[in-house]
Protein backbone atom coordinates (compact mmCIF):
# COMPACT_ATOMS: atom_id res chain seq x y z
CA UNK A 1 0.00 0.00 0.00
CA UNK A 2 3.03 2.30 0.54
CA UNK A 3 4.29 2.05 -2.77
CA UNK A 4 0.48 2.39 -4.18
CA UNK A 5 0.62 6.00 -2.03
CA UNK A 6 3.16 6.79 -3.24
CA UNK A 7 2.62 6.31 -6.84
CA UNK A 8 -0.59 8.37 -6.71
CA UNK A 9 1.33 10.99 -5.10
CA UNK A 10 4.30 11.18 -7.41
CA UNK A 11 2.71 10.58 -10.63
CA UNK A 12 -0.64 8.67 -11.50
CA UNK A 13 -3.05 11.78 -9.86
CA UNK A 14 -5.52 10.76 -12.44
CA UNK A 15 -8.40 12.64 -14.02
CA UNK A 16 -11.50 10.60 -12.76
CA UNK A 17 -14.33 9.54 -15.67
CA UNK A 18 -17.83 10.49 -14.67
CA UNK A 19 -19.74 9.79 -17.64
CA UNK A 20 -23.51 11.55 -18.18
CA UNK A 21 -26.30 10.08 -18.86
CA UNK A 22 -27.75 8.72 -22.39
CA UNK A 23 -27.27 11.08 -25.10
CA UNK A 24 -29.30 12.11 -28.17
CA UNK A 25 -32.93 12.87 -28.58
CA UNK A 26 -34.53 13.96 -25.24
CA UNK A 27 -38.27 12.54 -26.32
CA UNK A 28 -36.30 9.19 -27.21
CA UNK A 29 -38.07 6.07 -26.27
CA UNK A 30 -35.35 4.11 -25.36
CA UNK A 31 -32.26 4.08 -23.21
CA UNK A 32 -28.97 1.70 -22.86
CA UNK A 33 -28.14 0.06 -20.05
CA UNK A 34 -24.79 -1.45 -19.29
CA UNK A 35 -22.44 -3.56 -16.69
CA UNK A 36 -20.38 0.08 -16.41
CA UNK A 37 -20.14 1.18 -12.73
CA UNK A 38 -20.71 4.98 -13.31
CA UNK A 39 -19.75 4.59 -16.57
CA UNK A 40 -16.64 2.52 -15.91
CA UNK A 41 -15.47 -0.79 -16.84
CA UNK A 42 -12.33 -2.45 -16.98
CA UNK A 43 -10.79 -4.27 -20.17
CA UNK A 44 -10.64 -7.72 -18.69
CA UNK A 45 -14.38 -7.72 -18.42
CA UNK A 46 -17.67 -8.75 -20.79
CA UNK A 47 -19.85 -5.44 -21.67
CA UNK A 48 -23.06 -6.25 -21.15
CA UNK A 49 -25.56 -4.60 -23.22
CA UNK A 50 -29.44 -4.39 -23.28
CA UNK A 51 -32.23 -1.10 -23.69
CA UNK A 52 -34.41 0.03 -21.33
CA UNK A 53 -37.85 -0.10 -23.38
CA UNK A 54 -39.88 3.04 -21.76
CA UNK A 55 -42.99 2.62 -23.76
CA UNK A 56 -43.17 -1.14 -24.05
CA UNK A 57 -42.70 -1.15 -28.04
CA UNK A 58 -42.44 -4.41 -29.39
CA UNK A 59 -39.07 -4.59 -30.73
CA UNK A 60 -38.16 -6.50 -33.64
CA UNK A 61 -34.21 -6.47 -33.20
CA UNK A 62 -31.25 -3.87 -31.94
CA UNK A 63 -27.94 -2.95 -33.70
CA UNK A 64 -25.19 -1.99 -30.85
CA UNK A 65 -22.18 -0.01 -32.37
CA UNK A 66 -18.92 1.48 -30.32
CA UNK A 67 -17.23 3.96 -32.09
CA UNK A 68 -19.21 2.96 -35.58
CA UNK A 69 -18.00 -0.83 -35.06
CA UNK A 70 -20.49 -3.02 -34.39
CA UNK A 71 -20.62 -5.17 -31.59
CA UNK A 72 -22.38 -7.70 -29.71
CA UNK A 73 -24.44 -7.08 -26.60
CA UNK A 74 -21.90 -9.40 -24.52
CA UNK A 75 -18.56 -7.77 -25.78
CA UNK A 76 -15.28 -8.74 -24.36
CA UNK A 77 -13.14 -6.07 -24.36
CA UNK A 78 -9.57 -7.42 -23.89
CA UNK A 79 -8.56 -6.13 -27.49
CA UNK A 80 -10.30 -2.61 -27.19
CA UNK A 81 -8.28 0.15 -26.72
CA UNK A 82 -8.74 2.37 -23.29
CA UNK A 83 -10.12 5.27 -22.74
CA UNK A 84 -13.43 7.34 -23.64
CA UNK A 85 -15.88 5.40 -26.36
CA UNK A 86 -19.67 5.88 -27.01
CA UNK A 87 -22.17 3.35 -27.03
CA UNK A 88 -24.86 3.53 -29.67
CA UNK A 89 -28.25 1.37 -30.07
CA UNK A 90 -30.31 1.72 -33.17
CA UNK A 91 -33.68 0.11 -32.18
CA UNK A 92 -35.99 -1.38 -34.71
CA UNK A 93 -39.77 -1.49 -33.90
CA UNK A 94 -42.74 -2.13 -36.57
CA UNK A 95 -42.09 0.24 -39.38
CA UNK A 96 -39.83 2.57 -36.94
CA UNK A 97 -36.32 2.82 -35.91
CA UNK A 98 -34.54 4.79 -32.66
CA UNK A 99 -31.08 5.63 -31.84
CA UNK A 100 -29.70 5.97 -28.56
CA UNK A 101 -26.41 6.49 -26.85
CA UNK A 102 -24.08 6.15 -23.86
CA UNK A 103 -20.32 6.92 -22.53
CA UNK A 104 -18.39 4.54 -21.48
CA UNK A 105 -14.73 4.53 -20.24
CA UNK A 106 -12.40 1.64 -20.37
CA UNK A 107 -9.80 1.20 -18.15
CA UNK A 108 -6.79 -1.07 -17.50
CA UNK A 109 -7.22 -4.13 -15.15
CA UNK A 110 -4.10 -4.26 -13.66
CA UNK A 111 -2.30 -2.13 -10.89
CA UNK A 112 0.89 -0.23 -12.37
CA UNK A 113 4.63 -1.89 -12.06
CA UNK A 114 6.58 0.45 -9.55
CA UNK A 115 10.39 0.75 -10.92
CA UNK A 116 13.46 2.29 -9.30
CA UNK A 117 16.68 3.16 -11.19
CA UNK A 118 20.34 3.05 -10.53
CA UNK A 119 22.40 6.18 -11.47
CA UNK A 120 25.50 4.75 -13.96
CA UNK A 121 26.83 7.99 -14.91
CA UNK A 122 26.54 11.71 -14.53
CA UNK A 123 27.10 13.94 -17.57
CA UNK A 124 26.95 17.64 -18.06
CA UNK A 125 24.14 19.72 -19.35
CA UNK A 126 23.59 23.01 -20.47
CA UNK A 127 21.91 24.58 -17.14
CA UNK A 128 20.39 27.33 -19.66
CA UNK A 129 19.02 24.68 -21.73
CA UNK A 130 14.61 24.45 -21.20
CA UNK A 131 14.57 21.00 -22.49
CA UNK A 132 11.51 19.47 -24.03
CA UNK A 133 13.08 16.62 -25.59
CA UNK A 134 16.25 14.63 -26.09
CA UNK A 135 16.90 11.54 -28.57
CA UNK A 136 20.06 9.62 -29.72
CA UNK A 137 20.83 8.74 -32.71
CA UNK A 138 24.46 7.21 -33.79
CA UNK A 139 25.64 7.45 -30.20
CA UNK A 140 25.00 11.42 -30.57
CA UNK A 141 22.25 13.22 -28.64
CA UNK A 142 19.45 15.60 -29.99
CA UNK A 143 18.02 17.71 -28.16
CA UNK A 144 15.01 20.46 -28.49
CA UNK A 145 14.66 23.54 -26.51
CA UNK A 146 11.77 25.48 -25.60
CA UNK A 147 10.64 29.41 -24.21
CA UNK A 148 9.94 31.96 -26.81
CA UNK A 149 13.24 33.68 -27.72
CA UNK A 150 15.09 30.93 -26.44
CA UNK A 151 14.13 27.55 -28.75
CA UNK A 152 16.70 25.72 -30.49
CA UNK A 153 17.66 22.16 -32.16
CA UNK A 154 20.98 20.80 -31.17
CA UNK A 155 23.46 17.72 -31.73
CA UNK A 156 25.48 17.31 -28.20
CA UNK A 157 28.28 15.44 -27.46
CA UNK A 158 26.31 14.11 -24.33
CA UNK A 159 29.81 13.03 -22.77
CA UNK A 160 31.20 16.39 -22.78
CA UNK A 161 28.02 18.61 -23.12
CA UNK A 162 29.59 20.38 -25.83
CA UNK A 163 27.62 21.83 -28.46
CA UNK A 164 27.90 20.25 -31.62
CA UNK A 165 25.64 21.99 -33.75
CA UNK A 166 22.93 24.57 -33.11
CA UNK A 167 20.03 26.39 -34.52
CA UNK A 168 17.64 29.18 -32.87
CA UNK A 169 13.89 29.09 -33.59
CA UNK A 170 12.63 32.17 -35.02
CA UNK A 171 11.17 34.15 -31.94
CA UNK A 172 7.57 33.47 -32.35
CA UNK A 173 8.14 29.33 -32.14
CA UNK A 174 8.03 27.59 -28.60
CA UNK A 175 9.97 24.66 -29.19
CA UNK A 176 8.80 21.51 -28.10
CA UNK A 177 9.65 17.68 -28.19
CA UNK A 178 11.64 16.07 -31.27
CA UNK A 179 12.34 12.58 -33.15
CA UNK A 180 14.80 11.29 -35.80
CA UNK A 181 13.36 8.90 -38.56
CA UNK A 182 14.70 7.71 -41.89
CA UNK A 183 17.83 10.53 -41.37
CA UNK A 184 15.65 13.28 -40.54
CA UNK A 185 14.69 15.61 -37.37
CA UNK A 186 11.12 15.90 -36.32
CA UNK A 187 10.48 19.14 -34.29
CA UNK A 188 6.99 20.20 -32.52
CA UNK A 189 6.17 23.54 -31.75
CA UNK A 190 3.84 24.13 -28.44
CA UNK A 191 1.10 26.54 -29.36
CA UNK A 192 1.69 27.60 -33.01
CA UNK A 193 0.32 24.14 -34.50
CA UNK A 194 3.49 23.72 -36.87
CA UNK A 195 6.13 21.05 -36.92
CA UNK A 196 9.56 21.14 -38.77
CA UNK A 197 11.37 18.70 -40.42
CA UNK A 198 15.57 19.18 -40.85
CA UNK A 199 18.12 17.31 -42.08
CA UNK A 200 19.64 15.18 -39.83
CA UNK A 201 23.03 16.08 -40.56
CA UNK A 202 23.01 19.64 -41.47
CA UNK A 203 20.04 21.09 -39.91
CA UNK A 204 18.41 22.83 -43.21
CA UNK A 205 14.83 22.59 -42.64
CA UNK A 206 13.17 20.60 -45.73
CA UNK A 207 9.62 20.86 -44.50
CA UNK A 208 6.82 21.51 -41.88
CA UNK A 209 3.63 20.39 -41.22
CA UNK A 210 0.88 21.29 -39.55
CA UNK A 211 -1.13 20.03 -36.45
CA UNK A 212 -4.94 18.14 -37.39
CA UNK A 213 -6.92 17.18 -34.26
CA UNK A 214 -4.32 17.53 -31.49
CA UNK A 215 -4.46 20.56 -29.20
CA UNK A 216 -0.96 21.50 -29.04
CA UNK A 217 2.58 20.08 -29.57
CA UNK A 218 4.41 18.20 -26.80
CA UNK A 219 6.56 15.21 -27.11
CA UNK A 220 7.45 13.49 -29.92
CA UNK A 221 8.65 9.66 -30.79
CA UNK A 222 8.74 6.66 -33.25
CA UNK A 223 9.13 2.49 -33.73
CA UNK A 224 10.50 3.69 -37.20
CA UNK A 225 6.95 2.87 -38.70
CA UNK A 226 4.89 5.10 -36.99
CA UNK A 227 5.63 8.55 -34.91
CA UNK A 228 3.49 9.00 -31.73
CA UNK A 229 2.88 12.49 -30.89
CA UNK A 230 1.30 13.82 -27.69
CA UNK A 231 -0.70 17.29 -26.80
CA UNK A 232 -0.46 17.38 -23.36
CA UNK A 233 -4.05 15.61 -23.03
CA UNK A 234 -4.52 11.95 -22.18
CA UNK A 235 -4.10 11.48 -25.91
CA UNK A 236 -1.20 10.03 -27.91
CA UNK A 237 -1.68 10.25 -31.75
CA UNK A 238 -0.63 7.73 -34.21
CA UNK A 239 1.15 9.96 -37.46
CA UNK A 240 1.50 8.79 -40.78
CA UNK A 241 5.46 9.71 -41.26
CA UNK A 242 4.91 10.27 -45.17
CA UNK A 243 1.82 12.64 -44.76
CA UNK A 244 2.42 13.76 -40.73
CA UNK A 245 -1.45 12.85 -41.01
CA UNK A 246 -2.67 11.93 -37.36
CA UNK A 247 -4.73 8.83 -38.37
CA UNK A 248 -5.69 7.49 -35.10
CA UNK A 249 -4.69 7.50 -31.13
CA UNK A 250 -4.81 5.95 -27.93
CA UNK A 251 -6.16 7.08 -24.83
CA UNK A 252 -3.03 6.76 -21.64
CA UNK A 253 -5.32 5.03 -18.80
CA UNK A 254 -4.82 3.13 -15.58
CA UNK A 255 -6.58 0.71 -13.72
CA UNK A 256 -8.48 4.22 -11.81
CA UNK A 257 -8.19 6.80 -14.63
CA UNK A 258 -7.23 8.61 -17.91
CA UNK A 259 -3.90 10.34 -17.00
CA UNK A 260 -3.31 13.98 -18.44
CA UNK A 261 -0.85 15.61 -19.17
CA UNK A 262 1.44 13.62 -21.03
CA UNK A 263 4.63 14.84 -22.11
CA UNK A 264 8.06 14.26 -23.44
CA UNK A 265 7.98 10.27 -25.53
CA UNK A 266 10.77 7.61 -26.19
CA UNK A 267 10.16 4.50 -27.49
CA UNK A 268 11.67 1.67 -25.67
CA UNK A 269 11.79 -1.57 -26.39
CA UNK A 270 8.19 -2.00 -28.16
CA UNK A 271 6.75 0.66 -25.05
CA UNK A 272 6.01 4.43 -24.61
CA UNK A 273 7.57 5.99 -22.36
CA UNK A 274 6.41 9.03 -21.24
CA UNK A 275 7.25 12.47 -18.58
CA UNK A 276 4.22 13.75 -17.24
CA UNK A 277 4.16 17.56 -17.21
CA UNK A 278 4.91 19.02 -14.02
CA UNK A 279 5.69 15.21 -12.46
CA UNK A 280 8.29 13.43 -11.51
CA UNK A 281 7.55 9.94 -12.91
CA UNK A 282 7.88 8.54 -16.20
CA UNK A 283 4.80 5.98 -17.65
CA UNK A 284 5.78 3.14 -19.37
CA UNK A 285 2.97 2.85 -21.99
CA UNK A 286 1.48 -0.10 -24.11
CA UNK A 287 1.34 1.74 -27.30
CA UNK A 288 -1.80 -0.75 -28.59
CA UNK A 289 -4.00 0.20 -25.78
CA UNK A 290 -2.89 3.24 -23.95
CA UNK A 291 -2.45 0.65 -20.39
CA UNK A 292 -0.19 2.48 -18.22
CA UNK A 293 1.93 -0.49 -17.67
CA UNK A 294 5.07 0.64 -15.34
CA UNK A 295 5.95 3.98 -13.49
CA UNK A 296 9.56 4.66 -12.74
CA UNK A 297 9.66 7.58 -9.81
CA UNK A 298 12.85 9.99 -10.87
CA UNK A 299 11.82 12.19 -7.81
CA UNK A 300 15.33 11.97 -6.13
CA UNK A 301 17.62 13.10 -9.12
CA UNK A 302 16.47 16.99 -9.29
CA UNK A 303 18.02 17.10 -5.62
CA UNK A 304 21.30 15.94 -7.74
CA UNK A 305 21.38 18.91 -9.83
CA UNK A 306 22.31 22.53 -9.12
CA UNK A 307 20.17 23.90 -7.59
CA UNK A 308 19.14 27.63 -8.55
CA UNK A 309 15.99 29.99 -9.20
CA UNK A 310 15.43 28.66 -13.01
CA UNK A 311 15.15 24.82 -12.30
CA UNK A 312 12.42 23.13 -13.03
CA UNK A 313 10.92 19.64 -13.65
CA UNK A 314 12.13 16.84 -15.03
CA UNK A 315 11.86 16.89 -18.55
CA UNK A 316 13.81 14.71 -21.38
CA UNK A 317 14.34 10.63 -21.62
CA UNK A 318 16.42 9.07 -24.36
CA UNK A 319 17.54 5.83 -24.84
CA UNK A 320 21.01 4.79 -26.52
CA UNK A 321 20.94 1.25 -28.45
CA UNK A 322 24.53 1.63 -28.52
CA UNK A 323 24.72 1.52 -24.61
CA UNK A 324 21.24 0.09 -23.70
CA UNK A 325 20.52 2.59 -21.04
CA UNK A 326 18.22 4.95 -20.39
CA UNK A 327 18.90 8.94 -20.08
CA UNK A 328 17.13 11.60 -18.57
CA UNK A 329 17.59 15.35 -17.69
CA UNK A 330 15.37 18.60 -16.77
CA UNK A 331 14.49 21.67 -17.61
CA UNK A 332 17.67 24.13 -17.17
CA UNK A 333 19.58 21.07 -15.22
CA UNK A 334 23.22 21.00 -15.24
CA UNK A 335 23.49 17.24 -15.44
CA UNK A 336 22.40 14.63 -18.23
CA UNK A 337 21.73 10.79 -15.68
CA UNK A 338 22.54 7.62 -17.68
CA UNK A 339 20.48 4.86 -15.46
CA UNK A 340 19.60 1.75 -15.62
CA UNK A 341 15.96 0.33 -14.40
CA UNK A 342 14.82 -1.76 -11.59
CA UNK A 343 11.92 -3.68 -11.00
CA UNK A 344 11.18 -3.16 -7.27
Amino acid sequence: MKNLKHLTIIFLSILTISCGSNTGNKKNDFSIKTNAIKGNISNNKTLKLSVENKKNHKIDSVLYTVNGKKIENNTALQDFKLGDHVIKATVYFGAEKQETSTPITILNDKLPKIYGYEIVNEYPHDITSYTQGIEFFNDTLYESTGQYKESKLRKVDYKTGKVIKNINLADEYFGEGLTILNNKVYQLTWQESVGFVYNVDTFEKLESFKYGNSKEGWGLCNNEKIIYKSDGTEKIWLLNPNTMVEEDYIQVCTNKGKIVGINELEWINGHIYANRYQKNGVAIINPKNGAVEGVIDFTPLRSKVTQHEGLDVLNGIAYNPKTQTIFVTGKRWDKLFEVKIIEK
